[in-house]
């Protein structure tokens, strides 16, 4: 299992996990906003950096974040998805390059929601 931290104000992120959920039916994620309680809380259990802003995936007690975390999630997903994993060549800080292009500029291309969308009962699970 691995957990990944989102923010919960960014419609990007919001259509991310709901992409997520479709394309994980062994349910190997559980979600959780980088503004909850307990996402704080879990990026303190692994030493992350106090302001972080980013998507991350929390896994076998350690972080990945930007690119890697984005590669790390589609490889454990079903389809053909995991063969964006061959992306994981690409040295880190020019594939972060792109990551930070589209976080600076998601707000404007995405939007920006009043709150995270309650899940479906179904899902609800799925969220800490």
């Amino acid at each position: 299992m691995a957990i990944i931290l989102f923010d919960g104000e960014c419609q990007l992120c919001d259509r991310s996990v709901q992409f997520i959920m479709k394309r994980d039916p062994s349910k190997h994620f559980k979600f959780a906003s980088l503004q909850s309680e307990i996402g704080k809380d879990m990026l303190k259990q692994v030493n992350a950096p106090r302001h972080i802003d980013s998507l991350t995936v929390i896994a076998k007690r350690r972080y990945l974040q930007k690119s890697s975390a984005v590669l790390f999630i589609s490889k454990n997903l079903k389809g053909i998805w995991k063969a964006f994993y061959l992306f994981i060549i690409i040295p880190k800080p020019i594939r972060d390059v792109l990551y930070d292009f589209v976080a600076r500029n998601r707000f404007n291309w995405f939007g920006k929601k009043d709150s995270c969308t309650i899940p479906s009962p179904e899902d609800k699970q799925r969220f800490l």
